[in-house]
Protein backbone atom coordinates (compact mmCIF):
# COMPACT_ATOMS: atom_id res chain seq x y z
CA UNK A 1 0.00 0.00 0.00
CA UNK A 2 1.44 3.45 -0.87
CA UNK A 3 2.97 5.31 1.99
CA UNK A 4 2.26 8.97 2.67
CA UNK A 5 5.23 11.23 3.13
CA UNK A 6 5.45 12.41 6.71
CA UNK A 7 7.98 14.95 7.90
CA UNK A 8 9.59 14.96 11.27
CA UNK A 9 12.58 16.51 12.96
CA UNK A 10 15.81 14.53 12.94
CA UNK A 11 18.41 16.85 14.36
CA UNK A 12 19.67 18.96 11.50
CA UNK A 13 17.05 18.30 8.85
CA UNK A 14 13.37 17.69 8.24
CA UNK A 15 13.08 14.67 5.99
CA UNK A 16 10.60 12.19 4.55
CA UNK A 17 10.71 8.53 5.43
CA UNK A 18 9.23 6.59 2.55
CA UNK A 19 11.31 4.67 0.02
CA UNK A 20 8.62 4.73 -2.68
CA UNK A 21 6.39 7.77 -3.16
CA UNK A 22 3.17 7.65 -5.13
CA UNK A 23 1.73 11.06 -5.99
CA UNK A 24 -1.21 12.17 -3.94
CA UNK A 25 -2.13 14.49 -1.14
CA UNK A 26 0.94 15.02 1.01
CA UNK A 27 1.74 16.83 4.18
CA UNK A 28 3.21 20.23 3.31
CA UNK A 29 6.98 20.24 3.05
CA UNK A 30 8.84 22.22 5.70
CA UNK A 31 10.38 25.58 4.91
CA UNK A 32 13.73 24.31 3.66
CA UNK A 33 15.56 27.48 4.71
CA UNK A 34 14.44 26.98 8.33
CA UNK A 35 14.61 23.22 8.71
CA UNK A 36 18.26 23.15 9.76
CA UNK A 37 20.02 23.92 13.00
CA UNK A 38 23.48 25.12 12.28
CA UNK A 39 26.37 27.03 13.74
CA UNK A 40 26.86 30.61 12.58
CA UNK A 41 30.19 29.76 10.97
CA UNK A 42 29.42 26.41 9.34
CA UNK A 43 29.43 25.97 5.58
CA UNK A 44 25.79 24.85 5.78
CA UNK A 45 24.87 27.82 7.92
CA UNK A 46 26.36 30.28 5.44
CA UNK A 47 24.51 28.57 2.61
CA UNK A 48 21.10 28.72 4.25
CA UNK A 49 21.45 32.30 5.46
CA UNK A 50 22.32 33.29 1.90
CA UNK A 51 19.41 31.35 0.47
CA UNK A 52 16.90 32.84 2.90
CA UNK A 53 17.90 36.29 1.59
CA UNK A 54 17.91 35.38 -2.09
CA UNK A 55 15.17 32.79 -2.65
CA UNK A 56 12.40 34.08 -4.89
CA UNK A 57 8.84 32.90 -5.28
CA UNK A 58 8.62 29.85 -7.54
CA UNK A 59 5.26 29.28 -9.16
CA UNK A 60 3.94 25.74 -9.57
CA UNK A 61 2.31 25.55 -12.98
CA UNK A 62 0.82 22.77 -15.06
CA UNK A 63 3.08 21.17 -17.62
CA UNK A 64 1.86 20.42 -21.10
CA UNK A 65 4.68 19.33 -23.39
CA UNK A 66 5.60 15.68 -23.08
CA UNK A 67 2.84 14.97 -20.57
CA UNK A 68 1.65 11.34 -20.72
CA UNK A 69 -1.60 9.57 -20.07
CA UNK A 70 -1.37 8.27 -16.52
CA UNK A 71 1.48 9.02 -14.11
CA UNK A 72 5.04 9.34 -15.35
CA UNK A 73 7.15 6.54 -13.89
CA UNK A 74 10.38 8.08 -12.59
CA UNK A 75 13.44 6.25 -11.26
CA UNK A 76 15.97 8.33 -9.31
CA UNK A 77 19.40 6.70 -9.39
CA UNK A 78 22.15 7.65 -6.94
CA UNK A 79 25.49 6.11 -6.01
CA UNK A 80 24.60 6.60 -2.31
CA UNK A 81 28.25 6.64 -1.29
CA UNK A 82 28.98 10.13 0.09
CA UNK A 83 25.91 10.06 2.36
CA UNK A 84 27.19 6.90 4.02
CA UNK A 85 30.88 7.79 4.17
CA UNK A 86 30.81 11.49 5.09
CA UNK A 87 28.92 12.71 8.19
CA UNK A 88 28.66 16.24 6.80
CA UNK A 89 26.85 14.92 3.71
CA UNK A 90 24.63 12.59 5.73
CA UNK A 91 23.60 15.55 7.88
CA UNK A 92 22.28 17.32 4.77
CA UNK A 93 20.84 14.25 2.99
CA UNK A 94 20.04 11.67 5.71
CA UNK A 95 17.82 9.73 3.29
CA UNK A 96 20.35 10.15 0.48
CA UNK A 97 20.35 12.59 -2.40
CA UNK A 98 17.92 10.25 -4.16
CA UNK A 99 15.51 10.56 -1.23
CA UNK A 100 15.60 14.36 -1.33
CA UNK A 101 15.00 14.41 -5.10
CA UNK A 102 12.21 11.86 -4.77
CA UNK A 103 10.42 13.92 -2.12
CA UNK A 104 10.80 17.12 -4.10
CA UNK A 105 9.32 15.57 -7.24
CA UNK A 106 6.30 14.18 -5.42
CA UNK A 107 5.71 17.49 -3.63
CA UNK A 108 5.83 19.35 -6.95
CA UNK A 109 4.08 16.90 -9.27
CA UNK A 110 1.73 14.94 -7.02
CA UNK A 111 -0.36 12.35 -8.82
CA UNK A 112 1.34 13.03 -12.14
CA UNK A 113 4.32 10.87 -11.09
CA UNK A 114 5.23 7.61 -9.44
CA UNK A 115 8.80 7.92 -8.14
CA UNK A 116 11.08 5.07 -7.09
CA UNK A 117 14.79 5.00 -6.29
CA UNK A 118 17.77 2.80 -7.14
CA UNK A 119 21.36 2.78 -5.88
CA UNK A 120 24.74 1.45 -6.96
CA UNK A 121 24.97 -1.32 -4.36
CA UNK A 122 21.77 -3.06 -5.40
CA UNK A 123 21.82 -6.04 -7.79
CA UNK A 124 22.35 -4.68 -11.30
CA UNK A 125 22.65 -1.29 -9.58
CA UNK A 126 18.89 -1.35 -9.11
CA UNK A 127 18.45 -1.04 -12.89
CA UNK A 128 17.37 -4.48 -14.03
CA UNK A 129 15.64 -5.01 -17.37
CA UNK A 130 12.32 -4.94 -15.53
CA UNK A 131 13.08 -1.65 -13.77
CA UNK A 132 14.44 0.10 -16.86
CA UNK A 133 11.62 -1.29 -18.99
CA UNK A 134 9.05 0.24 -16.61
CA UNK A 135 10.81 3.62 -16.30
CA UNK A 136 9.63 6.62 -18.31
CA UNK A 137 12.26 9.03 -16.98
CA UNK A 138 15.57 8.16 -15.32
CA UNK A 139 17.37 10.72 -13.13
CA UNK A 140 21.11 10.11 -12.66
CA UNK A 141 23.38 11.37 -9.87
CA UNK A 142 26.91 9.98 -9.65
CA UNK A 143 30.30 11.24 -8.51
CA UNK A 144 32.73 8.80 -6.90
CA UNK A 145 32.07 5.49 -8.64
CA UNK A 146 31.41 6.11 -12.32
CA UNK A 147 33.58 3.20 -13.42
CA UNK A 148 31.83 0.76 -11.08
CA UNK A 149 28.65 0.90 -13.15
CA UNK A 150 28.60 -2.18 -15.36
CA UNK A 151 28.76 -1.81 -19.12
CA UNK A 152 25.78 -4.12 -19.44
CA UNK A 153 23.61 -1.72 -17.42
CA UNK A 154 24.96 1.26 -19.38
CA UNK A 155 24.01 -0.38 -22.67
CA UNK A 156 20.57 -1.19 -21.28
CA UNK A 157 20.01 2.46 -20.38
CA UNK A 158 21.35 3.68 -23.71
CA UNK A 159 18.93 1.44 -25.60
CA UNK A 160 16.07 2.63 -23.42
CA UNK A 161 16.92 6.28 -24.12
CA UNK A 162 17.10 5.64 -27.86
CA UNK A 163 13.69 4.02 -27.56
CA UNK A 164 12.15 7.04 -25.84
CA UNK A 165 13.00 6.98 -22.11
CA UNK A 166 13.84 10.43 -20.77
CA UNK A 167 17.16 11.02 -18.98
CA UNK A 168 18.06 13.78 -16.52
CA UNK A 169 21.78 13.91 -15.74
CA UNK A 170 22.64 15.98 -12.68
CA UNK A 171 25.83 17.77 -11.63
CA UNK A 172 28.83 15.39 -11.58
CA UNK A 173 26.86 12.87 -13.60
CA UNK A 174 28.55 14.62 -16.54
CA UNK A 175 31.36 12.06 -16.08
CA UNK A 176 29.07 9.03 -15.92
CA UNK A 177 29.49 6.26 -18.43
CA UNK A 178 25.99 6.71 -19.76
CA UNK A 179 26.32 10.46 -20.38
CA UNK A 180 29.71 10.09 -22.04
CA UNK A 181 28.40 7.31 -24.26
CA UNK A 182 25.35 9.29 -25.34
CA UNK A 183 27.39 12.44 -25.95
CA UNK A 184 30.35 10.74 -27.66
CA UNK A 185 32.85 13.09 -25.96
CA UNK A 186 34.84 13.20 -22.70
CA UNK A 187 32.30 15.57 -21.06
CA UNK A 188 35.15 17.02 -19.01
CA UNK A 189 35.27 20.53 -17.51
CA UNK A 190 37.04 22.75 -14.97
CA UNK A 191 36.00 22.86 -11.30
CA UNK A 192 36.73 24.44 -7.94
CA UNK A 193 35.03 23.65 -4.62
CA UNK A 194 35.21 26.90 -2.65
CA UNK A 195 31.52 27.30 -1.86
CA UNK A 196 31.07 30.36 -4.04
CA UNK A 197 27.89 32.02 -5.24
CA UNK A 198 26.33 30.81 -8.49
CA UNK A 199 23.97 32.89 -10.63
CA UNK A 200 21.99 30.95 -13.22
CA UNK A 201 20.84 33.11 -16.12
CA UNK A 202 17.73 32.16 -18.07
CA UNK A 203 18.74 31.92 -21.74
CA UNK A 204 15.48 30.52 -23.14
CA UNK A 205 12.58 31.93 -21.06
CA UNK A 206 9.99 30.24 -23.27
CA UNK A 207 11.30 26.73 -22.69
CA UNK A 208 8.89 24.43 -20.78
CA UNK A 209 11.66 23.28 -18.42
CA UNK A 210 11.83 26.86 -17.11
CA UNK A 211 8.09 27.34 -16.70
CA UNK A 212 7.32 28.90 -13.32
CA UNK A 213 10.82 30.34 -12.84
CA UNK A 214 10.37 34.05 -12.22
CA UNK A 215 12.89 36.66 -13.28
CA UNK A 216 15.91 36.65 -15.55
CA UNK A 217 18.09 34.62 -13.17
CA UNK A 218 18.15 32.89 -9.81
CA UNK A 219 21.01 32.37 -7.39
CA UNK A 220 22.48 29.51 -5.41
CA UNK A 221 24.29 30.94 -2.36
CA UNK A 222 27.10 28.37 -2.27
CA UNK A 223 28.10 25.87 -4.92
CA UNK A 224 30.97 23.98 -6.45
CA UNK A 225 32.22 25.88 -9.51
CA UNK A 226 32.06 24.28 -12.93
CA UNK A 227 33.78 26.19 -15.74
CA UNK A 228 34.18 26.06 -19.49
CA UNK A 229 35.37 24.45 -21.61
CA UNK A 230 32.66 21.80 -21.11
CA UNK A 231 33.51 19.06 -23.62
CA UNK A 232 30.04 18.20 -24.89
CA UNK A 233 28.49 18.39 -28.36
CA UNK A 234 26.64 21.61 -29.09
CA UNK A 235 23.33 21.24 -27.21
CA UNK A 236 20.09 21.11 -29.13
CA UNK A 237 18.91 23.79 -26.71
CA UNK A 238 20.85 25.89 -24.21
CA UNK A 239 18.43 27.13 -21.56
CA UNK A 240 20.64 28.15 -18.59
CA UNK A 241 24.11 29.65 -18.22
CA UNK A 242 25.87 29.92 -14.86
CA UNK A 243 28.15 32.69 -13.66
CA UNK A 244 30.27 32.03 -10.58
CA UNK A 245 31.66 34.41 -8.00
CA UNK A 246 35.21 33.58 -9.08
CA UNK A 247 34.49 34.72 -12.64
CA UNK A 248 33.89 31.50 -14.58
CA UNK A 249 30.83 30.71 -16.70
CA UNK A 250 29.26 27.37 -17.60
CA UNK A 251 26.49 25.91 -19.75
CA UNK A 252 24.31 24.68 -16.89
CA UNK A 253 21.10 23.67 -18.62
CA UNK A 254 21.42 21.75 -21.89
CA UNK A 255 19.02 19.52 -23.80
CA UNK A 256 19.79 16.82 -26.33
CA UNK A 257 17.86 14.25 -28.33
CA UNK A 258 19.21 10.80 -29.00
CA UNK A 259 16.99 8.49 -31.04
CA UNK A 260 13.51 9.06 -29.64
CA UNK A 261 14.78 9.99 -26.17
CA UNK A 262 15.13 13.45 -24.63
CA UNK A 263 18.08 14.27 -22.35
CA UNK A 264 18.43 17.19 -19.95
CA UNK A 265 21.77 17.98 -18.31
CA UNK A 266 21.31 20.19 -15.22
CA UNK A 267 24.44 21.33 -13.40
CA UNK A 268 23.46 22.21 -9.77
CA UNK A 269 23.79 19.66 -7.00
CA UNK A 270 27.13 19.28 -5.16
CA UNK A 271 26.66 16.90 -2.23
CA UNK A 272 28.04 19.20 0.49
CA UNK A 273 25.33 21.84 -0.07
CA UNK A 274 21.54 21.42 0.34
CA UNK A 275 20.89 22.51 -3.23
CA UNK A 276 18.23 19.87 -3.90
CA UNK A 277 15.95 21.55 -1.34
CA UNK A 278 16.06 24.89 -3.16
CA UNK A 279 12.66 25.71 -4.74
CA UNK A 280 13.99 26.79 -8.13
CA UNK A 281 16.11 23.66 -8.45
CA UNK A 282 13.21 21.41 -7.48
CA UNK A 283 10.90 23.17 -9.93
CA UNK A 284 13.33 22.82 -12.85
CA UNK A 285 13.85 19.12 -12.15
CA UNK A 286 10.08 18.56 -11.98
CA UNK A 287 9.63 20.41 -15.28
CA UNK A 288 12.51 18.41 -16.75
CA UNK A 289 10.78 15.15 -15.84
CA UNK A 290 7.59 16.16 -17.61
CA UNK A 291 9.45 17.56 -20.65
CA UNK A 292 11.56 14.43 -21.11
CA UNK A 293 8.79 11.90 -20.62
CA UNK A 294 8.19 9.68 -23.68
CA UNK A 295 6.19 11.14 -26.54
CA UNK A 296 5.81 10.69 -30.29
CA UNK A 297 5.35 7.65 -32.48
CA UNK A 298 7.11 4.33 -32.91
CA UNK A 299 10.92 4.19 -33.02
CA UNK A 300 13.03 1.67 -34.93
CA UNK A 301 16.75 2.03 -34.36
CA UNK A 302 18.09 -0.88 -36.40
CA UNK A 303 18.71 -1.15 -40.10
CA UNK A 304 16.03 -2.98 -42.08
CA UNK A 305 16.20 -4.35 -45.60
CA UNK A 306 12.97 -3.62 -47.45
CA UNK A 307 12.57 -6.46 -49.97
CA UNK A 308 9.04 -5.58 -51.04
CA UNK A 309 8.39 -1.95 -52.05
CA UNK A 310 5.18 -0.17 -51.16
CA UNK A 311 4.56 0.65 -54.81
CA UNK A 312 5.50 -1.22 -57.97
CA UNK A 313 8.83 -0.22 -59.47
CA UNK A 314 9.14 0.07 -63.24
CA UNK A 315 12.20 -1.39 -64.87
CA UNK A 316 14.85 1.07 -66.07
CA UNK A 317 13.80 0.66 -69.73
CA UNK A 318 10.19 1.60 -68.93
CA UNK A 319 11.12 5.00 -67.47
CA UNK A 320 10.62 7.40 -70.32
Amino acid sequence: MPETIGFFGVGKLMVGTTDRHVGGKQNPAPDWTRSFRFSDHSRLGRYLRGMSRKSEHVEDTEMGEGEMQGPVRVTVWNEFIHERAKPEVKAIYPDGIHGAIQTGLVDRLGERVVVTTATLDQPEHGLSETVVGSTDVLIWWGHAAHEEVSDEVVERIQNAVLGGMGLLVLHSGHESKIFRRLMGTTCMLRWRDDGEQERLWVVDPGHPILEGIDGEYFEIPQAEMYGEHFDIPSPDELILISWFEGGEVFRSGCTFRRGKGKIFYFRPGHETFPIYYQPEVQKIMANGVMWSSPSGGDYEGRGRQVATPLNSIRSFGDRS
